[in-house]
């Protein structure tokens, strides 16, 4: 069966949330959003493009800090509402030059930061 972008289910704002992994580890590096067109760029591009909810507009990861996502693989959930991307990753992915957006434990009540900023 061919895919479709249209056959996901999206939000009120037609947007699909999007877990960004790496392909080799397994770590979770991110949490993106996309619109049915980024889901198609992405799929035919081989480089990750979301939608940016701040900026209103499409946005192809890295395109201007050079921390590519390249496409290894997009995955759909059980519920078409929610995709896995695996991804090669070039630099940190994370806004705040952390390698993962997941640098923050809760550990005994307390948030704990786990890596710093790269470079």
């Amino acid at each position: 069966m061919r895919f479709d972008p249209a056959s996901l289910k999206y939000n009120d704002q037609g947007l699909i949330p999007v877990i960004a992994q790496d392909a080799d580890s397994g770590e979770v590096l991110m949490l993106a959003w996309m619109n049915a067109e980024a889901v198609a760029r992405t799929c035919q591009s081989g480089r990750v493009t979301y939608w940016s909810r701040s900026r209103g507009k499409l946005w192809v990861k890295g395109e201007t800090s050079g921390h590519v996502q390249e496409l290894v693989e997009m995955r759909v959930d059980c519920d078409r509402d929610t995709l896995l991307v695996l991804v090669r990753q070039t630099g940190p992915a994370c806004h705040t030059n952390r390698r993962s957006c997941f640098y923050t434990a809760i550990q005994d009540g307390y948030e704990v930061e786990l890596m710093q900023p790269e470079g």
